[in-house]
């Protein structure tokens, strides 16, 4: 209890001012006595921020880049680990499910390889972009940290608008009650609402405990369901090429190969419906980017892993790919509906291979990774979004844990949500701030139309976002074109993805073919409009905060202090303007 009334503002009021024995000091208190071996790590060359060091109007936030990156468990996370963070949040049940729909869109399966192809494209123009901003600012927080180096004015508005998106629509809910459902359909019991909100709720407990108990444990955890994942693809690639060397009872495996192209669409909505949902099944590549503080010389390994893991992940997409071409003819896969795998494994295996491989997969992954397709050929737009359970809650809880560091106003003050407590390693008050939406989620609304509707409304704001992150990177180049950067992306490419952000962006008001959209009977650009009001709060509350307060005569003046485990927070406190 002791460890925990350090944070409540009774308590802080007595201790303020680095008495002999406080836990909260001063930031100018010597840190030299509360870095671990790890921490001192920050300390390198190749773990220091050498934008900012060469010119510091670029600092993102109020706290330096040695404030940031203290407390915790320090540098923990190598290319490994980090390889492994990005596989494990791309490689989910898109891969099993989604090329049957692609294939329905496009009519052939040559054009079907081909957006799998240009889906890799794509999402590598992504990462290169987030690979320049990474590494001139290897801090936790992805678009946080770079949306205040380009935005800084008005102070804290772009900060407060990302808080805001961040914390109200980052819930893993979708993930864990498809787990849930998974859960139950095996057991041979029916998907009853309320039972199914109970699995969910402990899946979301556990994971939430998992990360702020046992952090290393955690991070074991992710490793080897992303190395399982890796396996159970490898496993499908390899049965693939066994089915291509024509020793099985595959009749023609070649058949779908002999005239890919025949068939395919001439249709633009067809070809644009398909490519969201390959660049669906690639999201997650800028994950490392969010936990930077974590990674051991966080430039060098970020400029590997990112292009690694992607790399794993688009061999493996495109290969899977083949191999379900090669056991199924075009009109099987067709007619599976979302189980393109299920499928692959009933023709390669049989019946009673096909149940046991399915199950045991779609346990698997849905323990990890959920995907929830809301799907309509006739629509432009079509979000699948993979839920990553175990993966974004990890990344989650640093970025929350970041927003609060920078002062953004909270319940209860900052200093608890900020601060590495109880284990002094891992930041569970930012995993509480992850779960509270979830479980509103989870329990509040009917699932037939409330769920799908959440998750496109997710979804919008995030492609804003997108959109003034390229802004922001060709703005950089133009006023600070000397800026140190470790790592450039050569422009045609950015130009690239924000002609993709900006046809994103106008797509969803574009009238479908069926003009009712995924979520009827709610008109098809509702959950537009309902996510652009998320970030009209942003702006709201940003003017509650910084300029309500000046027409009283007060004013919020930051400071900074140093928590019992070595993190710095940036606190406001109200002053009289004289």
């Amino acid at each position: 209890m002791s460890s925990l009334l350090q944070y409540l503002p009774s308590w802080r009021a007595r201790r303020r001012g680095g008495e002999e024995g406080s836990d909260v000091v001063p930031v100018d208190a010597p840190l030299d006595t509360k870095r671990s071996k790890e921490d001192s790590d920050a300390e390198s060359l190749a773990s220091r921020e050498i934008t900012t060091a060469v010119d510091p109007s670029l600092n993102p936030g109020e706290l330096t880049f040695e404030e940031d990156s203290a407390g915790g468990m320090g540098r923990h996370l190598g290319v490994f680990s980090c390889t492994l963070l990005i596989v494990g949040r791309i490689i989910g049940t898109g891969i099993f499910s989604t090329p049957s729909s692609i294939l329905g869109s496009v009519g052939s399966v040559g054009a079907s390889l081909m957006l799998w192809v240009l889906g890799f494209v794509l999402s590598f123009c992504g990462l290169f972009i987030w690979l320049e901003f990474g590494t001139m600012f290897p801090r936790s927080g992805g678009e946080k940290v770079y949306l205040e180096a380009v935005y800084k004015k008005p102070k804290h508005l772009a900060t407060v608008i990302f808080a805001v998106n961040a914390i109200v629509l980052g819930f893993t809910a979708s993930g864990c009650i498809v787990f849930a459902q998974n859960i139950l359909i095996v057991a041979g019991h029916n998907a009853d609402r309320w039972v199914t909100r109970g699995i969910a709720l402990g899946v979301i407990g556990f994971v939430t405990l998992l990360h702020g108990l046992t952090p290393r444990l955690g991070v074991w955890v992710m490793n080897g369901l992303s190395m399982f994942k890796i396996i159970i693809l490898l496993f499908v690639v390899i049965t693939g090429w066994v089915v291509l060397s024509g020793k099985t009872h595959i009749e023609d495996p070649h058949a779908n190969f002999r005239d890919a192209f025949a068939g395919s669409s001439h249709s633009s909505n067809d070809y644009a419906t398909a490519t969201f949902k390959v660049l669906n099944a690639y999201a997650g590549w800028s994950n490392v980017n969010y936990v930077l503080n974590n990674v051991k010389n966080p430039v060098r390994t970020l400029k590997i892993a990112g292009p690694l893991g992607l790399s794993i992940c688009a061999v493996l997409y495109l290969l899977a790919n083949i191999s379900y071409f090669a056991a199924a003819t075009k009109d099987q896969i067709l007619h599976s509906g979302t189980t393109v795998a299920s499928l692959f494994f009933k023709n390669v295996f049989g019946v009673q291979a096909q149940k046991a491989l399915t199950v045991f997969v779609a346990l698997s992954f849905h323990l990890s990774d959920v995907g929830v397709q809301f799907s309509t050929k006739s629509s432009f737009v079509n979000f699948s979004l993979h839920r990553n359970v175990i993966t974004i809650t990890f990344a989650a809880a640093r970025i929350n844990q970041e927003l609060a560091k920078e002062g953004i106003p909270l319940p209860f003050g900052n200093r608890f949500w900020a601060s590495n407590w109880p284990t002094g390693k891992s930041p569970l008050p930012g995993l509480i701030i992850h779960l509270i939406p979830s479980v509103i989620v989870i329990i509040a609304p009917p699932p037939s139309v409330a769920y799908p509707f959440i998750l496109d409304v997710e979804g919008y704001p995030g492609q804003i976002i997108n959109l003034f992150i390229v802004l922001g990177l060709f703005w950089l180049r133009y006023s600070k074109p000397n800026a140190p950067r470790p790592f450039r992306v050569w422009w045609p490419l950015a130009v690239f993805f924000l002609a993709a952000a900006v046809f994103l962006l106008v797509a969803p008001f574009l009238h479908p073919a069926n003009g009712k959209g995924d979520t009827p009977p709610l008109p098809y650009y509702l959950y537009c409009l309902v996510g652009i009001a998320v970030m009209a709060v942003g702006v709201l509350y940003w003017a509650a905060w910084r300029i309500v307060p000046r027409w009283f005569g007060v004013e919020y003046v930051p400071r900074k202090e140093v928590l019992a485990d070595g993190t710095v927070v940036t606190l406001f406190s109200r002053q009289k303007i004289e």
